[in-house]
């Protein structure tokens, strides 16, 4: 049996982390298009034509929204709730700490339930 993945390479085989192929490696071995370029229309005219494909459709308009996770979580936050909201949240980690964290600096009443 041929070996699939080139030797010297670490793979790990867990959830979360993916091995990136050499080719796109090098495909992403480029500058950015600076975001205020006058190229930027017209690549993101093109990205919403591909996104339609992915999605197999051919109506309405596809929306990017280019930010991080914790954006996405404001985002999620600021559109289902207002100040003053009473929200029970789970204490179990990290990420959970800190959507707490965002919850409270938006103004929503948190409760707080910790795991033991």
């Amino acid at each position: 049996m041929d070996n699939f993945y080139a030797a010297g390479r670490n793979h790990m085989f867990v959830p979360g982390l993916v091995n990136i192929p050499e080719p796109v490696l090098r495909a992403m071995n480029r500058n950015n298009e600076d975001y205020r370029s006058p190229a930027i229309p017209a690549m993101t005219k093109t990205l919403l034509e591909d996104v339609k494909q992915i999605f197999k459709t051919t109506s309405g308009t596809p929306f990017l929204f280019p930010t991080t996770g914790t954006g996405a979580w404001e985002s999620a936050l600021t559109n289902t709730l207002s100040p003053g909201d009473r929200v029970v949240s789970f204490l179990i980690g990290q990420f959970s700490l800190l959507w707490i964290d965002q919850q409270q600096r938006l103004g929503f009443n948190v409760d707080v339930v910790e795991s033991k």
